[in-house]
């Protein structure tokens, strides 16, 4: 996206791995595989195929170092013996050239590169929060204290509670009324847990495509966080540069999150010249998001890097809308790591104090309450 980023880094690296030609990773066995799903009549077989290939994204071990180990890649979740017969062919005999992932399919981590991840059991260890979760309250699967009890369980210190706002119906946004009911409930959570973990009161909320929200600046300076996000024309192809810029300059909004908007084999993401806009993030001080969510990374490794290089805050979330996802953050951390983020710029790893007093002072300095 500098136009399209994605294009650049990303598509380097893919060139840089098929000069080895030799070793296949589970990332290209799974595009092997929905590929192969197109040339089968067989709705069995197809649909064989496509749990394969969407179970090889999440593979813990490389199916290389399975077949290399003498051990047989049936092994893996979801693969029966006739698929087993496609993975040994192309591991014994790769394509030549590596066919090229649709776009929407490109730089996403496998959970086998998520756990090679140099340094990545040090990173969970010392991170302190997870500020991005849904509960009842919009549209998650679980309830408040649910998910509370499941961030704490992981060792978090204090979690960000940000269900979605009134404009997003579809997501069972909550209004301001809701909103001042869920703020109470934090408030006896909160007193009930007695600091084993800090319940910061947050808010996904919905951004016009001009960069505008939907909640009264009253009502939105009464949390402590805000993280707005765009979920309308998210397939345009036209450089949404000016969009962006709005929504960082948007004085309630302290984090931009999941930026790209973008979703595994669903849509691309918008595009934009993102340096442009990460500078802009950073010169007000806001924040912009890792989406740890699977299906989204977003953002990637190579958008991580424009990141770094423009020194912007780093928000970092698994998206979760149940209690299993909150183990998604993994991935987050790895696309950190691999994208050259220094610890220090990301609010997971601050104490609670800081990211507060970093919120305020944003929400102070640009007259946001």
């Amino acid at each position: 996206m500098i136009a399209d980023c994605s294009a650049g880094p990303v598509a380097t690296a893919v060139r840089g791995y098929r000069s080895k030609a030799m070793t296949l990773s589970n990332r290209d066995l799974s595009e092997l595989l929905a590929r192969e799903e197109t040339e089968q009549d067989a709705p069995h077989r197809r649909r064989a195929l496509q749990r394969a290939s969407r179970a090889a994204l999440s593979w813990e071990v490389e199916a290389a170092a399975v077949a290399t180990a003498g051990r047989s890649v049936t092994e893996l979740p979801s693969v029966g013996p006739w698929v087993g017969q496609f993975l040994e062919e192309w591991m014994a005999s790769p394509p030549d050239p590596m066919p090229e992932p649709p776009v929407t399919r490109q730089g996403f981590l496998t959970m086998a590169e998520v756990r090679d991840t140099p340094g990545l059991d040090e990173w969970r260890r010392a991170i302190h929060a997870d500020l991005q979760m849904h509960t009842t309250y919009s549209d998650g699967r679980a309830s408040l204290e649910a998910m509370v009890e499941g961030a704490a369980a992981r060792g978090h210190a204090f979690v960000g509670i940000t269900d979605h706002s009134v404009g997003l119906p579809i997501a069972n946004g909550m209004s301001e009324e809701r909103l001042a009911e869920q703020a109470e409930h934090i408030r006896r959570l909160n007193e009930d847990l007695g600091g084993r973990i800090r319940v910061l009161h947050s808010i996904e909320m919905n951004l016009s495509p001009i960069g505008e929200g939907d909640m009264s600046a009253e009502a939105l300076a009464k949390l402590d966080l805000v993280l707005g996000t765009f979920h309308s024309d998210l397939r345009v192809k036209e450089d949404q540069t000016e969009r962006y810029l709005a929504a960082v300059r948007n004085p309630t909004v302290h984090v931009l999150a999941h930026p790209r908007c973008r979703m595994f084999n669903r849509r691309p993401g918008l595009q934009a010249d993102w340096p442009r806009v990460f500078a802009e993030a950073a010169s007000l001080d806001k924040a912009v998001e890792i989406d740890a969510t699977p299906h989204r990374q977003d953002l990637d490794v190579a958008l991580l890097a424009h990141a770094r290089e423009a020194g912007v805050r780093i928000s970092m979330g698994t998206d979760s809308h149940s209690v299993g996802e909150l183990d998604c953050l993994e991935y987050g951390l790895a696309a950190a790591i691999r994208g050259g983020i220094d610890r220090d710029r990301i609010l997971n790893f601050q104490p609670v104090e800081d990211v507060l007093a970093w919120a305020a002072d944003v929400r102070g300095r640009l007259g946001a309450g």
